[in-house]
């Protein structure tokens, strides 16, 4: 009889003890093969480009970090942000404007920052129209369609967008492509007057067009005589690699440590250059970005409206 009340009295905690190693079974420590640590790209990148080169630094950084990984291509730059929210997402290559709403509400953190040809840390966006046209500056755009990328594309639409506004610019159509080359695509084919993207300077030796016109030259081999710059918004920092908050600080650090190894190796620099430009990474932080948020401030753009449900 006492036997049985022990056993009775012990039962919740061998219950408690079965589910709570069933569910380490199912779903394991993050970074083991059956909870991978999930790295999420920003979706404004061909995904064929992505998913072709994303498995080389996966390798890598599981034989670097002994961690294991996986990789995402969100439907949109909102996706990313809310994959911080719950947890789909442990690191991801993200925009900056993006970043500051991840940052606003879910505290991810910015701790890699992208560098690009030339050395450049930081870019900005541009607009582009035919040269067949008569737009010639960004003036010329009041009345006239134009193709932006996202609705919170940094370079693609929130600067531009606030650069027509604030010079009483209102366009007669405008229309979301989705994705840089497709606004690039849009302006050759005359679908609009106008687009935005973002700006990168030619290759500093050859001269190589390397901003969004450039991931359109196999399709478009004449689009840099088609398509012209007839301007810039405002200098923003390059974009971020950024960190779950809650993720284990040891474990970030090793990560970035590998991912920093990986691309000083040749190998890495061509899978990251494939992926999304990217020539080297350097740390960041997040008042890094503080620029950003000081001119949105400046110019009445709330990116909690973003965010809000």
């Amino acid at each position: 009889m006492k036997i049985f009340k022990v056993i009775l009295y012990l039962i919740p905690t061998i219950l408690f003890i079965i589910i709570s190693s069933a569910r380490e079974l199912n779903e394991g420590e993050i970074g083991t093969r059956s909870n991978p640590i999930k790295i999420y790209f920003t979706p404004s990148v061909d995904a064929k480009r992505i998913a072709t080169n994303a498995k080389e630094l996966v390798d890598f950084l599981e034989k670097e970090t002994g961690y294991y990984f996986t990789t995402a291509l969100p439907s949109s730059f909102i996706a990313v942000v809310e994959a911080f929210g719950t947890k789909k997402a442990d690191i991801a290559g993200i925009n900056t404007f993006s970043y500051l709403m991840a940052n606003a509400r879910y505290g991810a953190e910015a701790r890699l920052r992208i560098v690009r040809d030339g050395g450049e840390t930081s870019y900005r966006g541009q607009f582009l129209a035919r040269t067949d046209s008569r737009i010639e500056s960004i003036d010329d755009l009041d009345n006239k369609s134009i193709a932006y990328v996202d609705p919170s594309s940094t370079s693609g639409f929130i600067l531009p967008k606030a650069m027509l506004d604030s010079r009483g610019i209102k366009p007669s159509e405008t229309v979301f492509a989705m994705r840089h080359d497709n606004v690039v695509t849009m302006v050759y084919q005359k679908q609009v007057d106008a687009g935005a993207t973002y700006y990168a300077p030619p290759h500093p030796e050859t001269g190589e067009i390397l901003d969004a016109r450039m991931r359109v030259l196999k399709q478009f081999p004449d689009v840099a005589e088609k398509v012209k710059i007839i301007g810039f918004t405002q200098d923003i920092p390059n974009d971020p690699w950024v960190f779950r908050k809650d993720m284990d600080e040891k474990m970030k650090q090793k990560i970035i440590d590998a991912l920093l190894k990986f691309v000083s190796t040749k190998e890495g620099q061509e899978a990251l250059y494939e992926i999304y430009d990217i020539v080297g990474l350097i740390p960041t932080k997040d008042s890094d970005y503080d620029v950003l948020r000081n001119m949105l401030k400046e110019q009445n753009i709330s990116f909690e409206a973003f965010v809000k449900k």
